[in-house]
């Protein structure tokens, strides 16, 4: 049974005085409350959302990261495989450059190595596109935190280089730091 509220008069008497229509000021007033009734549970809900992770995962302090110690010249000694990746400044404008090679360290401060590369995305009428065969020579100091320092012999045709000796002279991660040249240098122990 449906009961139509709207025929019965305001106040009325039937139904003992129970149903009375609401009028608009009222239906009004409980929207207003239900607002910001509605707007607080969200509000909690998100804090609480916010809150559980954190709750979670107490904050903690990272430790300090220290370099390895005790590395010398030494630790850099073998025959390694290299690749190398960046840009190069060629003809005025800045290319991708990738190369590999290997090369052997003596562990008292000398590199040798041969390499190829290509410069990827190069102009036709650019000088150097694929190259094969190159000679680089280098000087390297490794120092006790096992960082190392590179620098080509003048004329090799090859950057100078910092980095760092990783797994005992497992390999050897460095960058580049001759202008214009950007390149990362991967060394890895045959």
């Amino acid at each position: 049974m449906v009961l139509d509220l709207q025929c019965i008069p305001r106040n009325s008497a039937a139904f003992g005085g129970l149903i009375r229509a609401v009028t608009s000021r009222e239906k009004r007033k409980l929207i207003m409350k239900r607002v910001p009734i509605s707007f607080l549970a969200f509000a909690m809900v998100a804090a609480v959302a916010i809150l559980v992770p954190t709750v979670k995962r107490p904050f903690t302090v990272l430790p300090i990261v220290q370099a390895a110690s005790g590395c010398t010249n030494a630790s850099f000694s073998g025959h390694y495989g290299f690749t190398f990746s960046g840009f190069q400044l060629q003809s005025g404008k800045s290319v991708p450059f990738y190369g590999a090679g290997l090369g052997i360290a003596d562990g008292a401060g000398n590199f040798a190595a041969t390499f190829a590369f290509s410069q990827n995305g190069a102009l036709p009428g650019d000088r150097y596109i694929v190259s094969t065969n190159n000679p680089y020579t280098a000087t390297f100091t490794v120092n006790s935190d096992c960082s190392i320092s590179i620098t080509a012999t003048p004329g090799s045709g090859g950057d100078n280089a910092v980095g760092v000796i990783i797994g005992g002279g497992s390999e050897v991660l460095a960058t580049a730091v001759s202008a214009p040249d950007t390149l990362n240098l991967d060394l890895k122990k045959q």
